[in-house]
């Protein structure tokens, strides 16, 4: 095969020589000419930027075809499951650990209703452990499979659907139903079949991209999915008073002061509304911490936990920029005098360890979603009544940043600032806290009894 990391891309132009609308992607390799064809132009777009990022990452195009190796293996498959491996090829180089995961994590629920009907078919939990730590891992990060596990693969690879059978909506469905699911038979949440359909979805444009099927058939399936709740439930929302008194429970939970070097970090979720791997991140060097006054925490990485399969480093808090964010965008948050004294009470206390981080574990490292979980549900059961307890009331630490947004709108504060400090768009913070605006009816109502008086 005669490869070349000579390549060279134009702008994506509209097919002029056809009645119907189409756009052209025009690209060279090893000065060979290319292009290829697509019926709209978010296909064409999305094409492009495939093999842009095949370029960016250093991968080696083919010269007869055009197309970089991982798309080849793609364009080489001839059933579902080589396929959605050479899929998961491509997109895990430029795929943020909790994409990869979550891609994983839909694909190993769809592969196996994609298969024909042969014996020796394994239960349904061994097929998806092969799949989850073994089977869709890239070929370097694949741990070799136990006998159990590779029996499992083997079978999957036997007995996958052919790539064209995609194109039915008949298959599509089988999908469709499967990733509605849990493995025990019940109903997915409404949230996780959408994340899971959206997965498929790439998948299926994939093909379309590289010419394996002739358009996306989920476009021609008439499947309903549940009702997906984008909204936070009113519910989870402390007011001040509470969220003081979790917060010093916080401090009498643990032993060797477990609970009271977390303190601190709860306080970021709840004054600053930053997300979990946001205030695990916070360095010192990103936070103005006057001695009197309003001081400001500029927040521009994120460490958020996940499996260390899916991570680079082997790492589980992987350094990440901010959420739907580019890699080097900050986002100044002001924060109250309240937040400006615990952290200075904290600093001088602990201290800033590896890279200015300013929280730790206990033994340096970096703090893990478990520890500072448990010690949150303990608070809850000092700080709050039985009743509270049983409630949705702070149920996560999330819930404290949730509880931060929400006071912050209903105290009149503009919904662009909030949105600003909160690192949300507009419309999506206007979506989601929607019902957690308290007020405004009696607001509302007044202000049109008083135009009817006028």
């Amino acid at each position: 095969m005669n490869t070349s990391y000579d390549v060279k891309f134009w702008e994506i132009r509209r097919n002029e020589t056809s009645k119907t609308p189409s756009y052209v992607v025009r690209w060279k390799v090893g000065g060979r000419q290319k292009s290829k064809t697509l019926r709209t132009k978010a296909l064409a777009e999305s094409f492009l930027s495939d093999l842009r990022q095949a370029a960016k990452r250093g991968e080696a195009f083919d010269v007869e075809t055009g197309f970089p190796l991982s798309m080849l293996q793609a364009k080489s498959a001839r059933t579902v499951f080589e396929f959605v491996r050479a899929y998961i090829e491509m997109k895990w180089p430029h795929a943020a650990a909790k994409s990869r995961d979550s891609i994983s994590d839909a694909l190993s629920t769809v592969l196996p209703a994609l298969t024909k009907d042969r014996p020796g078919r394994p239960d349904a939990g061994a097929l998806r452990t092969a799949l989850r730590k073994y089977a869709l891992l890239p070929a370097g990060k694949r741990p070799n499979a136990p006998h159990e596990m590779a029996q499992a693969i083997r079978w999957l690879d036997g007995a996958s659907l052919d790539l064209a059978d995609l194109g039915e909506t008949r298959t599509v469905r089988l999908a469709l139903d499967a990733l509605a699911l849990r493995l025990d038979g019940t109903a997915s949440a409404p949230n996780t079949v959408a994340r899971k359909r959206a997965v498929l979805h790439a998948v299926l444009e994939y093909a379309v991209e590289l010419g394996e099927l002739p358009a996306n058939p989920l476009h021609k399936v008439k499947w309903k999915p549940p009702k997906t709740t984008e909204t936070v439930d009113p519910r989870v929302a402390v007011n001040p008073r509470q969220a003081g008194e979790l917060l010093t429970a916080v401090t009498y939970v643990g032993r060797r002061g477990r609970g009271r070097r977390l303190m601190a970090l709860f306080a970021c979720m709840y004054y600053a509304a930053l997300r979990p791997g946001e205030a695990v991140g916070l360095r010192l060097q990103d936070c103005h911490l006057p001695a009197e006054g309003w001081g400001q925490i500029t927040v521009d990485v994120s460490r958020p936990e996940v499996n260390t399969q899916w991570t680079d480093s082997g790492d589980a808090h992987e350094e990440r920029g901010l959420k739907h964010r580019g890699r080097d965008d900050v986002r100044p948050v002001p924060i109250p005098p309240e937040l400006v004294r615990i952290l200075r009470e904290h600093v001088q206390e602990y201290g800033a360890g590896e890279g200015g981080r300013i929280f730790r574990s206990e033994r340096g490292g970096v703090v893990a979603s478990t520890a500072y979980t448990e010690v949150w549900q303990e608070a809850r059961k000092l700080a709050l009544t039985p009743a509270q307890v049983a409630s949705p009331l702070a149920r996560r630490p999330y819930d404290l940043r949730h509880a931060a947004v929400s006071l912050w709108l209903n105290a009149g504060v503009p919904a662009p600032d909030v949105a600003e400090r909160a690192g949300h768009s507009v419309d999506v913070l206007l979506r989601v806290y929607a019902k957690c605006i308290d007020g405004q009816k009696e607001i509302a109502n007044r202000r049109i009894s008083d135009a009817l008086a006028a």
